[in-house]
Order: structure tokens, then C-alpha cells, then sequence
């Protein structure tokens, strides 16, 4: 699930940062509160978000219903763009002649990201729980569709979602030795 309207969604700002603020606008919160009340059916057993706080508030809003363990994880925080606080089209403008491999100064490029969150599909497969929801980041669900729907990777940058929006899918179950390799 990507996280609720943030006031950097609102302001069109890069925010890679775990750096404490406001994490969610109202209307976040109220977006947040819908996933939570579309969620309260599904038994989850386990919540992960990354670091980002508007991922830990969107989390820990669906997971009023649940009371289930949250864990925090640096994998799925969102990509380091390296334009912290600065307008997203401008960290867009430097990456445009190689969206996959540019990495801006203090960033990481769209495949680094791609094999970040790829380990922790790795890790959530090995978890003994069966139903555990994921907040993360537009960037960090491209990866997953693309992942778990075995896109090629200019089709994963072409992909958008909207704050709230949910994908659900079923890890497959790993034989000895085997393990998830980024395509």
C-alpha cells in the first residue's frame, strides 16, 4: 500500500528523509482511515512501513484495527533522490537522460532502489506470518508490480499510484536454495 497525502506530496517536494515533521496532511489522514476501514476484514498478522514518517503514520492508522506488530525497515524507504526538500521535477530533470541508472549526487538510481526493495521481498518471504501489509512509497510499489508481475523495468517507471492505493499479492513459496533474484 502506498502512504497517506503528505504536505511534500502537496508541495510537489522530494522527501527520502526520515527527518521528523508533520507526516500527513488531513486529508491523509482521512485517506488512511479508509484504507484502515477497506482493511479491517483482512487479517493481518504483521504491518511493515518503511522509515518515512508518513509511511509509519499511515501504518499505524490501518493497524488501529489489527493491534498486529509493526516493523520498520530501511529497505522500502522511499528512493534517495538526493533533492531532499526540493521540487521532484528537478530531481526528475536530472535523472531524464538515464532514468534507471542516473544517480544524482548523495542519490541512488531507480535500479539500486529496485534491488533494495527486492531484498526485502526476500526477507517478507522467509517471515512465518501469512498476511502482512507493506506502506511504502509510489517508487517502492513500481518495484513490486513489476516484481510480482514480471514487467520489464522501463514499464515499472511508467507505472503511477495514488496515496492509499493497494496492490495484494501472494509470495510464492521458496524451495532449498532458492531465492528472489531481481529481473
Amino acid at each position: 500500500m502506498r502512504h497517506a497525502e503528505s504536505p511534500y506530496n502537496v508541495l510537489g517536494l522530494c522527501n527520502d528523509r526520515p527527518a521528523p515533521g508533520r507526516a500527513l496532511t488531513d486529508q491523509g489522514v482521512e485517506q488512511a482511515r479508509q484504507a484502515a476501514r477497506e482493511l479491517a476484514p483482512v487479517p493481518l498478522q504483521r504491518v511493515c512501513c518503511s522509515e518515512l514518517p508518513r509511511a509509519r503514520r499511515t501504518a499505524a492508522i490501518v493497524n488501529e484495527h489489527h493491534g498486529a506488530a509493526i516493523t520498520v525497515s530501511s529497505l522500502i524507504n522511499d528512493i534517495r533522490t538526493g533533492f531532499n526538500g526540493r521540487p521532484a521535477h528537478e530531481h526528475f530533470r536530472a535523472i531524464a537522460a538515464d532514468p534507471l541508472n542516473a544517480r544524482p549526487p548523495g542519490g541512488e538510481s531507480r535500479l539500486e532502489h529496485k534491488q533494495r526493495v527486492v531484498a526485502f521481498l526476500e526477507w517478507l518471504r522467509a517471515q512465518p506470518e501469512d498476511t502482512i501489509l507493506t506502506v511504502a512509497h509510489e517508487e517502492t510499489l513500481r518495484v513490486v508490480r513489476a516484481y510480482f508481475e514480471g514487467l520489464d523495468d522501463r514499464t515499472m517507471l511508467e507505472l503511477s499510484f495514488a496515496n492509499c492505493d493497494q496492490l495484494r499479492y501472494q509470495l510464492p513459496a521458496r524451495a532449498s536454495g532458492q531465492s528472489l533474484a531481481a529481473s
